[in-house]
């Protein structure tokens, strides 16, 4: 991504985020998405999408974590080792189920170039679309923003902050299991989902 690019981006964010952060701020988190974001990006022609994508929802949670911004509904962060798979499924089927009363992000660890093709196929079988979700790296600041954090396989990497409510699922990882283990994957998951939203929203 050139930097006429990026500072485009910034540009907009700088706009969007207009009494919250100082210019400084929403460049030094563009900056940071860019690098996080430049070496694991499949196709480097979406690259500029998925930094501002990337730098936005970080600038969200930043100001929710800090209070610059009112939470309007509770947030749930769901978290695994490469963001490709169980995350991202438990994400969605949370924004899903809770028809939007809830806010969902999801991180991984360690993230990979892209989603679990099967977890895709396997959420379309129930019409929810994962089209627009990409892996993205666990931060402090989408903790920070949390009210809810659920780790799978990555509980002891996850950044501890009082007074939010922590859980370790222990689901099987899908990646690399046929699509019939990825379906028993993705009915705990909604199982546990549909348990953790009736708690939460009650």
């Amino acid at each position: 991504m050139d930097d006429p690019t990026a500072a485009a981006i910034i540009g907009d964010l700088t706009y969007a985020y207009a009494g919250v952060f100082s210019p400084q701020e929403v460049t030094e988190a563009v900056t940071e998405a860019r690098a996080l974001l430049e070496g694991t990006a499949r196709i480097q022609q979406y690259l500029p999408v998925l930094v501002a994508r990337h730098a936005r929802e970080q600038l969200m949670a930043k100001a929710q974590a800090e209070g610059r911004v009112a939470k309007k509904v509770p947030e749930i962060l769901f978290v695994c080792v490469h963001n490709a798979g169980r995350s991202q499924m438990a994400a969605a089927l949370a924004e899903h189920l809770s028809a939007r009363r809830v806010h969902v992000r999801s991180a991984g660890s360690r993230p990979v170039d892209e989603i679990n093709p099967v977890a895709v196929q396997v959420l379309a079988e129930r019409g929810i679309a994962l089209t627009t979700a990409y892996p993205k790296p666990l931060t402090d600041t989408v903790v920070k923003a949390a009210d809810v954090v659920i780790t799978m396989g990555c509980g002891d990497t996850c950044p501890y902050y009082p007074g939010k409510i922590y859980e370790d699922w222990d689901v099987a990882d899908p990646q690399g299991q046929p699509i019939e283990v990825v379906r028993d994957i993705r009915d705990e998951l909604q199982r546990r989902v549909t348990e953790l939203l009736r708690r939460v929203l009650d």
